[in-house]
């Protein structure tokens, strides 16, 4: 049974101030605000990354930034989410996100060459590590994987095409008359 996956539908992060939020992720950054679901002291914004990805804010008014961290430090202690990298066509879209962050006094990096992508770094005002990436047109590593780890693991040694018999096979699939679909905060939207 093979799953077909479109990309990310949304990154669910939070904010306490939406404003601050919708200046930086809509007015600076250039990402659209499609959708808004809210009630007294809660807030969930979408901003469109492209046709088919988007990043999300809950506003929660007691919500504190994260501490800030450099993109990619290790850590040690209870940590989950490093950075995200959001991918712009080309290396002047790069130039340009560099040129008006630097022109609102936002820190941002030098211009990194990872390789296969060249990278600048920042943060929202929430504090969230954020990469910015523009491909290098000759090397594609979707189209032509590369494992150029010194020492990987056994299991990265098999390969990056998905390896079966790993994990239980599905023996009971849900027929279409049990399929129950639970009612969310989106539901508004459905209500035309």
């Amino acid at each position: 049974m093979q799953i077909h996956y479109k990309g990310i539908n949304h990154l669910a992060m939070a904010t306490s101030n939406m404003d601050q939020t919708i200046r930086f992720w809509r007015d600076l950054l250039g990402m659209r605000l499609v959708a808004g679901i809210g009630r007294p002291g809660y807030r969930h914004y979408f901003f469109e990354i492209s046709k088919h990805d988007m990043i999300a804010f809950f506003e929660w008014p007691d919500v504190e930034k994260i501490e800030l961290k450099d993109h990619g430090a290790p850590v040690k202690k209870p940590f989950a989410f490093d950075h995200v990298s959001f991918e712009v066509e080309s290396s002047e879209d790069l130039w340009n996100l560099k040129d008006k962050l630097e022109a609102a006094e936002i820190w941002v990096s030098e211009v990194i060459n990872h390789g296969f992508i060249h990278s600048i770094y920042t943060f929202d005002p929430n504090h969230i590590p954020i990469e910015f990436s523009a491909p290098v047109p000759e090397i594609d590593l979707r189209k032509h994987p590369e494992m150029k780890d010194k020492q990987p693991t056994s299991i990265a040694l098999e390969g990056s095409e998905p390896q079966p018999h790993h994990w239980p096979e599905v023996k009971h699939r849900t027929l279409s008359s049990e399929r129950v679909i639970y009612p969310g905060e989106g539901m508004i939207f459905s209500k035309r």
